[in-house]
């Protein structure tokens, strides 16, 4: 395989399944996919779609700067997946209010269901150069 590292660490949710955190490959950092899980209690943050938003993006932020990154500003591009398009606004307000100024490329999904049936999920790729 290529010049590839896992990347882990204890400040964003992990579980037994078949995946890395996140990969790093050259200066290139793909994050998986996380929910609104609290990564000290494995439990979904309880409350408002922003407040799952925000604890998201502090999972995915947690394994940049476990990469050797300056958190989301090293962020060029995110997938947001939402359970309901109805929680749309409220998830870009929070969104956006982590990534003032230029932020990341994005698409934003509906989909029929995230595991463990959470609200909102976000993976990200992030420069590192």
């Amino acid at each position: 395989m290529s010049d590839t590292e896992r990347v882990r660490t204890d400040d964003a949710p992990s579980t037994d399944n078949p995946y890395s955190q996140g990969v790093r490959a050259g200066d290139t950092l793909y994050v998986s996919g996380f929910g609104p899980v609290d990564p000290d209690t494995g439990e979904e943050v309880e409350g408002s779609i922003e407040a799952q938003t925000d604890r998201v993006l502090d999972n995915l932020a947690a394994v940049v700067t476990a990469a050797g990154g300056d958190g989301l500003s090293d962020v060029v591009k995110v997938t947001v997946y939402v359970a309901d398009m109805d929680d749309y606004d409220r998830v870009n307000e929070a969104y956006g209010a982590r990534f003032p100024g230029d932020p990341p490329a994005r698409v934003c999904v509906e989909v029929a269901r995230l595991p463990g049936d959470v609200r909102v999920e976000l993976d990200a790729v992030a420069y590192l150069g």
